[in-house]
């Protein structure tokens, strides 16, 4: 029989080898942000809110102008939720603000949410403090400037909070021969007012805000 010590000593080690396991295996998948990561129907968001996220400075050495869409860092957090924008390319949204700064957000839904009541969001910044925005083109995850986008709404895709969300596309025709697979309708950047955010908002976040 195993004495308590040698039981104790043996679950540690268990315990160590689990996490040291699960550890290499999140730095590894966080390196390869391209990869085209598509959760599985009975995965759950399980990351925590960041109350206040900080948006990611300019970097000059980049080679990027200031207000280009750039890559998602693997460790930026969508202000809104919390969850790694990186791991949801063909859904990511981008703004950036007029100091070159810029924050990720896992979707669509979230990135109006943010530019409806930044405040909101523990942000002193305002709608007028930002100078771009883009949207990932739901075929192929390029960038897209948001306000030439076309967006779908009532769809049967489900986005990264595994609630209704609004794919984009880069003209009406893209979008259309989605939603004759999909449903739904398309709807312009203007078109998003503050009636549809709240409706998706509810959809997928009211659990999660008070």
């Amino acid at each position: 029989m195993t004495s308590p010590v040698w039981r104790r000593r043996l679950l540690l080690a268990g315990a160590a080898s689990a996490l040291a396991a699960g550890s290499a295996l999140f730095l590894d998948y966080g390196s390869r942000p391209g990869l085209g990561f598509e959760p599985p129907a009975e995965d759950v968001c399980v990351v925590a809110p960041a109350r206040v996220t900080e948006p990611h400075a300019y970097d000059p050495a980049s080679g990027l102008a200031m207000y280009e869409a750039r890559p998602v860092p693997a460790d930026a957090r969508c202000p809104i939720c919390g969850m790694y924008p990186a791991r949801f390319p063909r859904w990511a949204a981008q703004l950036i603000f007029k100091d070159g700064a810029a924050h990720f957000f896992d979707s669509p839904v979230d990135l109006f949410m943010y530019l409806e009541t930044p405040e909101r969001f523990g942000s002193e910044r305002k709608p007028a403090d930002v100078a771009a925005v883009y949207v990932a083109d739901f075929r192929n995850g390029a960038w897209l400037p948001a306000r030439q986008a076309v967006f779908v709404r009532d769809s049967r895709a489900r986005g990264p909070m595994r609630g209704p969300d609004l794919p984009a596309f880069a003209d009406a025709a893209t979008a259309q021969a989605f939603i004759a697979e999909q449903g739904g309708r398309a709807l312009s950047f203007e078109q998003i007012d503050a009636s549809v955010v709240s409706g998706l908002r509810d959809a997928n976040h009211a659990q999660h805000m008070h």
